[in-house]
């Protein structure tokens, strides 16, 4: 028989979206994948201890939602979420000096979507998004898929400065402004309440909303409560907040959710309901069922007693573990350490010595939106047991020399 005649070459499928091409892969969880032996003692990631997760609490709580009403939790649901967990939500949100109504909310799939759905609502190409340098490393992700140009606003060791923020705002047209004003992501830093209230002032004046993501606050092991930002009168109406029960429940529940002026809240439940209709209903049901029948401020108040110890340890061990000169913040609660070696000093070259000590954490470069500094690291405190933390150091005390 004759041989077939090859046909024409099929045609190439299209090119991924241009707005990928300028975001990057998240470093820290391209490092967690390169930790993942249980050999290696991780200061990497910022992960909850999971001996501490409320198992049986927790696991009661679905077995009760599956038992008295498994039709209606199996089931889709609304937008904007469970009225029960609402309610909870905004009771905590009250009774923490933030009058909430239920309505005032929408539950998300983790805070992480919270973001994405205020950057989707809000942002153009091209609008000017200000952060604090350095940054939660997810939202210059998600402020770079929306296409934003992102501003670094200077900081100290409290934070954003206020006078830094108004010079910027004055000689750009900001849309958004995003803070982790407590316990910061990566720094560990908290925002004291005359700048979050300046914060307020400056966003009123110059005309930009605040995105104030609080994953954290709960996790508090010194010192007061300081008021959101959401909580001060000139920024009321410009404040979205973001929360989450990953860091008091568990992050695989993927439970977060957002506090909006009303016109803005609108536009992300619209939003969702293009990225997935609604957070899951059983994972919904759960939490609130969770929050009804368990004590949520007990087991805070455990995790805070063990993530006390933790700090403690890494902070006692950093002197012997550190180059000499290396300098670090002591955090009043969160999950992370702030470090800046020496001059001359590379984390992120050093970090290869690390790994084959057994041992990680995340150079401090990539969460720079301005110019990096490859002297900084972060260390989490939260994922190992003090005895742990302890070994971890002197490996690192190895690599480093």
């Amino acid at each position: 028989m004759p041989s077939a005649i090859p046909g024409p070459a099929p045609a190439p499928v299209p090119a991924t979206a241009s707005r990928l091409a300028g975001v990057a892969s998240s470093p820290v969880r391209e490092i967690l994948a390169l930790t993942e032996r249980p050999e290696v003692i991780s200061f990497a990631g910022g992960l909850p201890a999971p001996e501490l997760f409320d198992t049986a609490g927790v696991r009661a709580a679905y077995d009760r939602v599956l038992a008295d009403g498994a039709a209606q939790a199996l089931q889709y649901s609304t937008t904007e979420g469970n009225a029960d967990l609402r309610t909870a939500v905004a009771d905590r949100l009250t009774g923490r000096g933030l009058a909430t109504d239920p309505a005032d909310l929408l539950v998300t799939t983790g805070s992480q979507q919270a973001l994405a759905l205020v950057a989707t609502a809000l942002l153009e190409p091209g609008d000017v998004v200000l952060v604090e340098d350095p940054c939660y490393l997810a939202a210059l992700q998600t402020f770079g898929f929306a296409g934003a140009r992102v501003v670094a606003v200077p900081t100290d060791e409290d934070g954003v400065i206020p006078a830094a923020l108004e010079e910027i705002a004055a000689r750009e047209r900001v849309k958004l402004l995003y803070l982790v004003p407590t316990f910061q992501n990566p720094t560990g830093r908290t925002l004291p309440a005359a700048r979050r209230a300046a914060v307020a002032e400056v966003a009123a004046r110059r005309g930009f909303w605040v995105v104030e993501d609080d994953p954290y606050g709960e996790l508090r092991y010194d010192g007061a409560h300081v008021p959101w930002i959401a909580a001060h009168p000139a920024a009321a109406d410009r404040t979205v907040l973001l929360g989450s029960f990953s860091k008091v429940m568990a992050p695989g529940m993927r439970l977060g959710h957002l506090r909006a002026p009303a016109g803005l809240r609108r536009a992300c439940v619209v939003a969702k309901q293009a990225a997935d209709l609604h957070t899951s209903t059983v994972d919904q049901a759960a939490a609130a069922r969770y929050l009804r029948d368990s004590d949520l401020d007990a087991h805070i108040r455990t995790l805070c007693g063990a993530y006390k110890e933790r700090r403690d340890a890494l902070l006692e061990g950093l002197p012997q573990a550190l180059p000499e000169g290396s300098r670090w913040n002591r955090p009043d609660g969160g999950m992370f350490v702030w470090v800046n070696l020496p001059e001359g000093y590379d984390a992120a070259h050093l970090l290869k010595a690390a790994v084959e000590h057994q041992v990680a954490y995340v150079p401090g470069a990539p969460f720079h939106a301005g110019a990096p500094d490859p002297r900084t690291l972060r260390l989490s405190f939260t994922t190992h047991a003090p005895a742990e933390i302890r070994e971890g150091l002197r490996r690192l005390a190895r690599a480093f020399a």
